[in-house]
């Protein structure tokens, strides 16, 4: 009997860890731009381990943390009962680079941060500008003006 427990122990943070590994992977790969304003301004997109591609234009990025449940919902319209997670990563994207239509993300700031929130085929992404992380509440999101836009992909 103690030695299934330890064992129950040892495998508990071991599966938290895949699961988090899980949701961080699940936004990686070739996303075809689905929603208006990304079909207008980013177009197509890939996510690697350390870099995102839009329109051709590659750059470095690097994973902040997992969101919770909560702090997606903020940010999407993704339902928190199904417990959504989602990724906080930090780039710099400068004002000055256009992508498709000769759009930018974020106007005359550079985008310095980005979240996703991939299910299935579907994956989400968020543009901020500023040097601070967002906050993730409803309200924090709503009276945002670091918020770029939202974005909507399929495989």
């Amino acid at each position: 009997m103690k030695r299934l427990t330890s064992l129950r122990t040892a495998a508990v943070p071991a599966l938290l860890f895949l699961l988090t590994l899980g949701a961080h992977a699940q936004d990686k790969g070739y996303w075809r731009a689905s929603s208006q304003t990304a079909r207008s301004i980013t177009g197509d997109v890939s996510l690697a381990d350390e870099k995102i591609m839009i329109n051709f234009y590659t750059t470095t990025m690097s994973q902040i943390r997992t969101l919770e449940a909560g702090e997606v919902s903020a940010v999407f319209d993704a339902d928190s009962t199904t417990h959504p997670t989602g990724s906080l990563y930090r780039l710099n994207i400068p004002a000055e680079k256009k992508f498709v239509h000769k759009n930018n993300l974020c106007g005359s700031e550079g985008v310095q941060w980005m979240v996703t929130y991939a299910r299935g085929n579907a994956m989400q992404l968020a543009f901020f500008s500023g040097a601070k992380p967002p906050v993730f509440t409803l309200d924090a999101i709503s009276n945002s003006t670091d918020l770029c836009g939202t974005f909507s992909y399929v495989r």
